[in-house]
């Protein structure tokens, strides 16, 4: 495979990832909601690595943080959410639901998921078997309905549940350990999710990342994705908010 992920553990309160995808024989990177720019520029040296291209999820400062400052230094492409524009300006393509972009030899398919914001959207890559997905899908859990509905928001999730079961997610927070003490209260006698949880505590506790979860084990392990309908989601993320 001509291809790798890499992960930049920001440290702060929100616990966000920058993940960057490398096309290796060219050692060219893609940023996905890079929040601070300097963390992106010291990796790239330190691992001689060329920022050719960032990809935005939404517009929240702690994904959007840091491309101005990158785009003093680079003239690269910006993708982000069309429906997004006037929140993001520096957006140089502006994406939409079943578009899609290319790197290198890579198709990359645009999936609208609105409800944490409305134009939220997530880089679904078939070839490798992968999807970042910001705020929309968590390990274990979901984003907070910031802007859009229950309903849309679970639409979004639905979609993101019938990609490949194999499908890795790459979502931007570590907050697997959070949310698996939540899927744990709900689904006490699931011991799928028992068994996780004990797989994610000994991971945090060594301080180790919990990502990337796959399809298949968030079906099995997320309350969230293993709610039968609308009204059983909001009662779950209304509940979840006030854990």
């Amino acid at each position: 495979m001509n291809f790798k992920v890499h992960m930049i553990d920001v440290k702060n309160q929100l616990q966000n990832y920058i993940w960057l995808l490398e096309h290796i024989t060219s050692s060219e990177v893609i940023a996905i909601d890079p929040t601070e720019a300097h963390l992106v520029e010291t990796y790239c040296t330190e691992h001689n690595l060329k920022l050719s291209q960032i990809w935005l999820t939404h517009w929240h400062k702690d994904h959007i943080g840091g491309v101005p400052e990158l785009l003093l230094n680079h003239n690269i492409p910006v993708y982000g959410p069309r429906e997004e524009l006037s929140k993001i300006p520096f957006i140089t393509h502006p994406l939409q639901h079943q578009e899609s972009l290319s790197f290198h030899e890579l198709d990359i398919h645009i999936i609208a998921v609105p409800g944490h914001t409305l134009g939220h959207i997530v880089y679904f890559i078939e070839e490798l078997n992968l999807v970042f997905c910001g705020d929309t899908l968590f390990a274990m859990g979901c984003g907070r309905v910031f802007e859009g509905t229950y309903t849309q928001m679970y639409h979004s999730l639905n979609r993101l549940a019938a990609l490949p079961p194999q499908t890795q997610v790459y979502c931007t927070h570590e907050y697997t350990l959070s949310n698996a003490k939540f899927a744990l209260h709900v689904e006490p006698d699931n011991v799928a999710i028992q068994q996780r949880f004990d797989d994610v505590e000994v991971k945090r506790m060594l301080g180790q990342c919990t990502l990337p979860s796959n399809i298949e084990l968030e079906l099995q392990t997320n309350p969230f994705l293993r709610a039968e309908n609308v009204e059983k989601f909001q009662y779950l993320r209304e509940l979840k908010d006030q854990f």
